[in-house]
């Protein structure tokens, strides 16, 4: 569990559905969260503005402005992190909500112990990073990675990315020529409660390889061992550099 601090986090909320809006405020409020209130995708960019929330519970289906579409606008001015709720539980709403952006979704109806872990594990990822001290860390002449500063560099070009496809890249990294299961990929970076959610892995290793790939259908650097995970490639370290997180 994310440790608990003096600091308590602000939870924007946003659904048309009034019940449901309180249910998920109780929920949260008894777990120690603040929560702030939309009932529409207008409402809901207001409030991200105004009171810049740590996360957003977004529904997918409201009357003015769908989920999917506020999420693209959010995702044009802000990284905070977003948990679509949806009531179809269709794996292609799943799967396009993380496309577009999305941090993670649920189901509904989901019981309060699901929402509180969700929202405490996607917070946790974003705060939980871990820093690396050794510099620059240099592939190839293509590809560099500062995990202290957070950037990676591709053909000299600052490429950016998303808290979670850091972490990502982060574990694979500091295991370069070792494969990584699914599972021990999925706790690493998720946590442990995502253990049941392999296309996670599927679908961040495929966003990292369209940013970093020179040709994502022929990874050199992300590459996939048939059944079991992924490895990053193992490349040439300094002396300094630490033989793996595993």
């Amino acid at each position: 569990m994310m440790e608990k601090s003096s600091r308590k986090y602000r939870i924007l909320v946003v659904d048309d559905e009034r019940r449901m809006v309180g249910f998920i405020r109780l929920n949260l409020e008894q777990d120690g969260f603040e929560v702030v209130e939309a009932y529409n995708g207008t409402e809901a960019l207001e409030r991200l503005r105004d009171s810049l929330p740590d996360l957003i519970l977004l529904d997918v289906m409201m009357p003015d402005i769908d989920g999917f579409e506020v999420l693209r606008t959010i995702r044009e001015v802000s990284q905070v992190p977003v948990i679509m709720l949806t009531a179809k539980g269709e794996e292609d709403d799943k799967v396009k909500g993380l496309e577009l952006g999305a941090d993670d979704y649920i189901t509904k109806p989901f019981s309060p112990r699901e929402l509180v872990s969700r929202v405490r594990a996607v917070l946790r990822r974003g705060t939980s990073f871990e820093e690396d001290e050794q510099g620059v860390i240099e592939v190839d002449d293509r590809l560099k990675i500062d995990f202290g500063r957070r950037e990676v560099w591709v053909e000299g070009k600052l490429v950016k990315l998303r808290p979670t496809e850091y972490r990502l890249l982060y574990h694979l990294v500091q295991n370069a020529g070792w494969v990584l299961t699914h599972d021990q990929i999925l706790t690493k970076v998720w946590g442990y409660e995502y253990r049941d959610e392999p296309h996670y892995v599927r679908l961040y290793v495929n966003y990292l390889r369209k940013k970093i790939e020179k040709d994502p259908a022929n990874p050199v650097y992300l590459l996939t061992e048939r059944g079991v995970g992924y490895r990053f490639v193992n490349y040439k370290r300094s002396d300094s550099h630490r033989k793996g997180d595993l």
